[in-house]
């Protein structure tokens, strides 16, 4: 592995990146808005998994597509983007179960069957973002060592594994909290569906954003 003097800045960088507000945040926060505690935090699982899928690939050097071929980067971007803002509009459609109103509690109790969806769409929006891709192929590098004990793409899944979970960190941050946000709010059908609608349009959102930056 990197000596201290790589892994001090790796460190201190990964827990910047990772608390710093940016669309995954965004997106956990919008899940646990539409879905409640649960959602999000199915939601901050399939992030978590979508993201060592891009590890893999960059330890095995198939990220470094997107760097040097530009279709395939746009491609998928693209794709990635409307599935955000398909996503987004069936939150905004999705008709609210009356018993959270009723009962005066937030929707912490998906069935499993949406919990299981919940966490496959997050695994796909994951995945389908070209950006993660980008991120570990710039930022891994930087503090891999060539001379170290073990090889590149070894150290490569252990940094990127680091990165991993120190964002999943900053996730489940951010479904506690909304979640807090909410539980303080009265629990009427007119705070759930605002709530509803906020969450999805935030990820109407968010696709748009991808589907717009260069």
């Amino acid at each position: 592995m990197p000596d201290w003097n790589h892994l001090l800045p790796f460190f201190t960088a990964t827990m910047v990146f990772a608390f710093l507000p940016g669309p995954a945040l965004l997106y956990t926060a919008a899940q646990t808005m539409a879905y409640g505690k649960r959602g999000g935090l199915m939601a901050a699982l399939g992030l978590h998994i979508g993201g060592l899928v891009h590890v893999i690939a960059a330890a095995a050097g198939l990220s470094a597509v997107f760097a040097h071929v530009p279709a395939a980067y746009t491609a998928l971007k693209i794709v990635g983007a409307i599935y955000l803002i398909w996503l987004g509009i069936g939150i905004i459609r999705t008709k609210m179960d009356p018993s959270f109103a009723e009962e005066g509690r937030a929707p912490a109790n998906l069935p499993p069957r949406k919990s299981a969806r919940a966490f496959l769409h997050s695994v796909m929006v994951e995945v389908l973002n070209p950006k993660t891709a980008l991120f570990f192929i710039a930022f891994l590098p930087q503090f891999a060592d060539p001379a170290a004990t073990f090889p590149v793409w070894v150290q490569f899944l252990i940094l990127g594994l680091i990165v991993g979970c120190a964002f999943s960190m900053a996730d489940l941050v951010a479904v506690l909290l909304t979640h807090q946000v909410l539980n303080g709010l009265k629990k009427t059908r007119t705070a759930q569906r605002i709530a509803q609608w906020t969450g999805g349009t935030v990820l109407v959102g968010l696709g748009a954003h991808l589907a717009l930056s260069k």
